[in-house]
């Protein structure tokens, strides 16, 4: 190996990120790369006498890459803060940032509040933090990237082009009025989206679904965006010859082949990748059955379209310390909602309280679109650990009938246990008929991506940045009805997520490589319960989901975790795609 290392990871079980089967193996690393993957000299002599300056005794453990996240939303905390949580509580050491359309640049001075408001309203990052914590010192997408270069961080990101600002900042207006771009709208997006991949972007995002808004109510500036701006946006990628386009839709219009057979036509014509956001609907529960055999047919036909799923059903944390309950738009509730938490459950505890909020309606005025979506049927108590795959007969629906109240009641009562610090978890996708068989199925393909965790985004009532975390607990060891074998789960948010970002220099332990390392004590591998925390700038909160295994995880050659514990070190980077040079 030549000189000294200045890590040895020593005695562990290597999961390499291929695929292949795990192996006993010392990892050595130095000058931030992958020295040695094998039996490294100075293996037994004791801690500081071999050939590393540092030192890791991964006996009984496992020594994986560290995780790639494809679907992330820190384009606004990667500016105010160096700690990327949770997605770096859970192993992620590369995220991808700026998905969903949705971001801070390119922005003129006067649409900064547009694009605060849409992501307040998309990915509920308050606007009050936004407002304080960013400081908006670029314009192009290209001056962003400078800023996000400026800050260290405990793991690398990636950032993508979003739609929305691209759209806003060239159309004004009438991006909000959701007019049609005309062929000067679309050679200038062209053009942006061309220039921020030379500059590094990673690709280009937008949105199709209704379900993206501003707090107002208004709709996300893309979702009427015809095909000729989609493919002519795409051919900027084209144009830069790097970077892949992500989306996310309803495929309603006005139908998921239909759709589908349009997103196919702008892959033809640009000639980059697409991802897509796949989940199992509740209210139309074949539809991803048929946008998965589509998305099959096409890379069965040499077109690099992917579905990205989550692995766990995405769903709502219910409770009163996070933005949302089940009583929050009751008049009653309302009006002690200010208070803090300890008066608030006491408040509750009132008997004429309780009453009128239980006599009131919940569900006109309110705030929270997703309010109509919510059913006693899908609605669980969290616990502690938590449950994602609640059995049906623990809902609060059944609890009801079983005690002869009211949904309503056992759902109050619920929300006061732990002084109210416990939650509700409301499934609102893959999880339709009360298992995780979609995910289980999804995961069998190997045209389907795991993501989705949209760590950074939905501080108050979503914890999915934990993902990786689950994926491997819970698929690997814990699953009932069968594990999925554990060199899979790691190739597929190690080697398989990198290579569809476009990052070829990570996710795999070998030789040369970024010395991007998990060491894990896969036994102790558990998910905490999310927590309320008051760290965003001016005192926001959000949930937070730590997790017990991590042993250590390693950006850059760098220890930044020790046992779920921050070491203080700050490794990670804006990683800048390397675009080839393209013909227009």
């Amino acid at each position: 190996m030549g000189a000294e290392a200045e890590l040895v990871i020593r005695n562990g079980t290597v999961i390499d990120g291929t695929g292949r089967d795990p192996f006993q193996a010392d990892v050595a690393v130095k000058d931030g790369r992958i020295a040695a993957v094998g039996d490294v000299p100075g293996r037994g002599r004791g801690r500081g006498r071999g050939r590393g300056r540092e030192e890791i005794d991964a006996r009984g453990l496992l020594v994986t890459p560290g995780f790639v996240d494809l679907h992330t939303h820190y384009d606004g905390q990667a500016v105010w803060d160096s700690h990327l949580a949770p997605s770096a509580l859970h192993g992620v050491t590369t995220a991808v940032m700026g998905n969903c359309g949705v971001g801070f640049a390119p922005v003129r001075p006067g649409d900064r509040d547009t694009l605060i408001e849409l992501m307040e309203g998309v990915e509920d990052i308050p606007g009050p933090v936004l407002h304080q914590g960013l400081e908006f010192r670029w314009e192009s997408f290209a001056e962003y990237l400078d800023v996000l270069d400026a800050k260290p961080r405990d793991l690398d990101i990636c950032a993508l082009v979003p739609h929305a600002a691209a759209r806003v900042y060239t159309m004004g207006e009438r991006a909000l009025a959701l007019e049609p771009a005309n062929q000067g709208d679309i050679a200038a997006m062209r053009a942006i989206v061309a220039d921020a991949v030379r500059a590094g972007a990673f690709g280009f995002s937008t949105s199709r679904t209704i379900s993206h808004k501003t707090l107002k109510g208004d709709p996300t500036p893309t979702l009427r965006a015809q095909e000729d701006e989609l493919a002519g946006i795409a051919l900027g990628l084209h144009d830069a010859g790097a970077g892949f386009l992500e989306l996310v839709s309803d495929w309603n219009e006005p139908d998921p082949a239909t759709e589908f057979a349009m997103v196919r036509r702008v892959a033809e014509r640009s000639g980059r990748p697409i991802l897509f956001s796949l989940t199992a609907r509740h209210d139309r529960t074949e539809a991803w059955k048929e946008l998965l055999a589509l998305s099959n047919k096409a890379a069965a036909e040499g077109l690099p379209i992917r579905p990205v799923f989550p692995p766990r059903p995405i769903g709502i944390l219910l409770g009163l310390q996070g933005s949302q309950n089940p009583f929050s738009a009751a008049p009653s509730y309302k009006a002690i909602a200010h208070l803090p938490l300890a008066e608030r459950v006491r408040a509750m505890r009132d008997p004429a309280v309780r009453a009128r909020i239980l006599s009131e309606d919940r569900v006109t005025g309110s705030t929270f679109p997703l309010i109509t979506r919510l059913s006693f049927q899908r609605m669980f108590p969290f616990g502690d650990p938590p449950d994602y795959a609640p059995p049906r007969e623990s809902s609060v629906a059944a609890a009801a009938a079983r005690e002869g109240r009211t949904p309503e009641e056992v759902a109050y009562d619920m929300l006061l246990a732990d002084e109210g610090r416990s939650f509700l978890f409301a499934p609102l996708t893959n999880y339709g008929d009360y298992t995780l068989g979609a995910s289980a199925e999804l995961l069998r393909h190997p045209n389907t991506i795991v993501g989705l965790s949209d760590g950074g985004a939905h501080v108050g009532f979503i914890s999915d940045g934990s993902f990786p975390t689950f994926l491997l607990a819970y698929w690997g060891r814990d699953r009932r009805e069968g594990t999925v074998p554990l060199p899979e789960l790691v190739r597929r948010q190690t080697s398989d997520t990198a290579r569809a970002a476009g990052l070829h220099d990570r996710g795999v332990l070998a030789p040369g490589l970024k010395a991007d390392i998990n060491v894990i004590d896969f036994d102790a591998l558990a998910l905490e319960r999310p927590a309320m925390v008051w760290d965003l700038p001016g005192g926001g909160r959000r949930l937070l989901q730590g997790a017990r295994g991590y042993a250590a995880t390693v950006v850059n050659g760098t220890v930044t975790y020790r046992d779920g514990q921050a070491t203080g070190a700050l490794p990670g980077r804006l990683v800048r795609n390397a675009p080839a040079t393209a013909a227009a």
